[in-house]
């Protein structure tokens, strides 16, 4: 069934081992991009595009398959349903956890999974490598975009780019001054906004603490957020314990980080720009920026289900959400850089792609895009074990208390 509301689900499903080691089944001999440390399991792509099975069911991020539902003029879907014949059924899902759980249950066609999923479900042979060739508008994706160790393993496409954007700091205007521009303010155990700073409820969170110790404690040599050996994982996760302290609440459902600001329960932390355009547009005081040490992010990629019941429409929709009008609608509903570099003359706002650095690379090389952590460090070191996503899991419980 579609959602009834945009609204994203709480805290994850399960905790999720991490992939790398021997997940393979057969296959090549060469690692992925990135030293990931792992050779995937021998799984074809489509070959050939057929007739659309009549539906697909997708798992996705709220705001990635609007239908008009939530809102009468924000509608992407139904001009598909139209054009193709394929009914979409959206499941919408709060967490990348909470994703590659769904995924594993073989009850959906497609997922938008962020780059700290991606890897996890091509490792465990869950998502099948994409042909390309069947997706005409893949041609106009940005170069930036494809390729990565998330979304492709040895030159070989895992799907299409969705859209990028940045994890930012957002404030309260009223209340939060001077206007931040570091995450010290989150993670200053002396805030004067104790009981009032609000953090990203997942695992992968850990990483923000990473960025910010790789600016702040040189020392501990991070060079990647998602690639921290023992110590450099311990010196986290203290950071973590100790703003633990300072927080009000930890948030996965956006509609409720939205109401949290607006109510002043919330004055500042971690957000998407999707909420930052919802906040303002609710008349809540509040602004967001990029901090100076850089920031975590995303990079979405549609990605197809090994079995997928509906691989024809599956394919058909991952050419649609990455055409130009329909890129550009998501990726301006949303908050976020599209992939497609069309989309840009297809915006309401002609500057959203200037808006939201679309084509400035300089911008996202100081974004660290999730990526799921694996005992082969991602930074390139080797004769050192890196921690694990079941690591971070474990750790985000303690953390939490």
């Amino acid at each position: 069934m579609r959602p009834t509301r945009l609204a994203i689900t709480t805290a994850a499903l399960a905790l999720l081992t991490a992939c790398g080691g021997s997940t393979t089944t057969g296959g090549g001999t060469a690692p992925a991009p990135g030293q990931t440390g792992f050779v995937p399991p021998k799984i074809d792509a489509l070959r050939d595009l057929g007739t659309g099975e009549g539906q697909v069911n997708l798992v996705a991020w709220a705001g990635y398959a609007e239908d008009g539902t939530n809102d009468p003029k924000v509608d992407w879907v139904t001009p598909f349903e139209q054009e193709t014949g394929c009914q979409v059924n959206t499941k919408v899902a709060g967490t990348s956890d909470e994703m590659v759980t769904l995924m594993r249950t073989g009850q959906y066609d497609a997922v938008s999974a962020s780059g700290d999923a991606s890897l996890r479900l091509i490792a465990a042979g869950t998502v099948a490598p994409v042909n390309t060739n069947l997706i005409p508008n893949y041609t106009d994706v940005f170069d930036g975009l494809k390729s990565k160790p998330w979304n492709s393993v040895d030159g070989v496409a895992y799907g299409v780019p969705h859209g990028r954007g940045a994890n930012l700091l957002m404030w309260r205007t009223d209340t939060v001054k001077p206007a931040p521009d570091s995450w010290s303010v989150v993670f200053d155990p002396n805030s004067p906004y104790k009981g009032k700073v609000t953090a990203y409820d997942s695992p992968i969170y850990i990483a923000d603490a990473a960025v910010y110790l790789m600016a702040t404690k040189p020392d501990l040599a991070i060079k990647n957020p998602y690639a921290l050996d023992d110590k450099q994982f311990k010196a986290a996760v203290d950071l973590l314990k100790q703003q633990k302290q300072i927080i009000g609440e930890y948030w996965s459902d956006y509609t409720k980080e939205i109401q949290s600001f607006k109510s002043g329960d919330s004055v500042v932390g971690t957000t998407w720009q999707v909420i930052v355009n919802v906040a303002k547009s609710e008349k809540a005081q509040v602004e967001a920026v990029l901090p100076k040490e850089g920031a975590t992010g995303w990079s979405d990629t549609w990605m197809v289900a090994t079995k997928a019941a509906h691989p024809n429409c599956a394919y058909k929709w991952l050419d649609w959400i990455i055409s130009p009008e329909a890129n550009a609608q998501v990726a301006e509903y949303f908050g976020e850089a599209p992939s497609n570099a069309k989309a840009c003359e297809e915006t309401a706002d002609p500057k959203h792609c200037e808006t939201f650095h679309a084509t400035d690379e300089t911008y996202f090389s100081k974004v660290h895009y999730w990526t799921t952590p694996i005992p082969q460090c991602l930074d390139g070191r080797t004769g050192v074990k890196c921690t694990d996503y079941a690591e971070w899991t474990r750790a985000w419980t303690e953390i939490k208390g």
